[in-house]
């Protein structure tokens, strides 16, 4: 008994291990990237993939030109995170206009169609993820697992401070 209880503890303890050293070496993500969301300096170079909220507030990323060129000019990563960013906005059922809403404001922005997306809350019905599918990379959970997620607005379950230990 004592011999599987010590295995049982070596595969968790290495297995965290592992998660850990990925997440010290992977890229570093921020999330709730928009001209309307306060966003510290620091996490912006501290970043390699930003994941901006195209409409926020009823107000377009790409009204503001000056901020999309100062974005695509620190060459990171751009992904999309979400449309609107609302409260589970795609556990819903969304459909492919909902979604090429959000996917038209950022090409308006940066001038590229995005690769990936990650929905807000990581909340997504099943529904919603093929239709994400059907167009780009979905980063979900276990992107979450492997990589450092800030939030600009420092609102995620877990504080930017504590993603720095962790």
């Amino acid at each position: 008994m004592g011999k599987i209880i010590f295995s049982v503890a070596l595969v968790l303890f290495l297995l965290a291990f592992t998660v850990f050293l990925a997440r010290a070496f992977s890229e570093k993500q921020l999330d709730d990237v928009n001209p309307y969301i306060q966003c510290d300096e620091k996490l912006l170079e501290k970043a390699d993939v930003f994941y901006v909220i195209p409409i926020f507030e009823n107000k377009s990323i790409a009204e503001n030109k000056t901020w999309c060129d100062e974005i695509k000019s620190m060459n990171k990563t751009l992904a999309l995170h979400g449309i609107y960013h609302t409260f589970n906005e795609f556990n819903e059922e969304r459909n492919d206009d909902y979604l090429l809403k959000g996917i038209e404001e950022f090409e308006k922005c940066f001038g590229f169609f995005p690769e990936r997306f990650k929905p807000p809350q990581m909340a997504i019905s099943g529904h919603s993820i093929k239709t994400v599918e059907k167009k780009m990379q979905l980063d979900l959970y276990l992107n979450s697992i492997l990589h450092k997620a800030y939030h600009c607005n420092d609102s995620g379950i877990i504080s930017n401070r504590m993603m720095d230990i962790f």
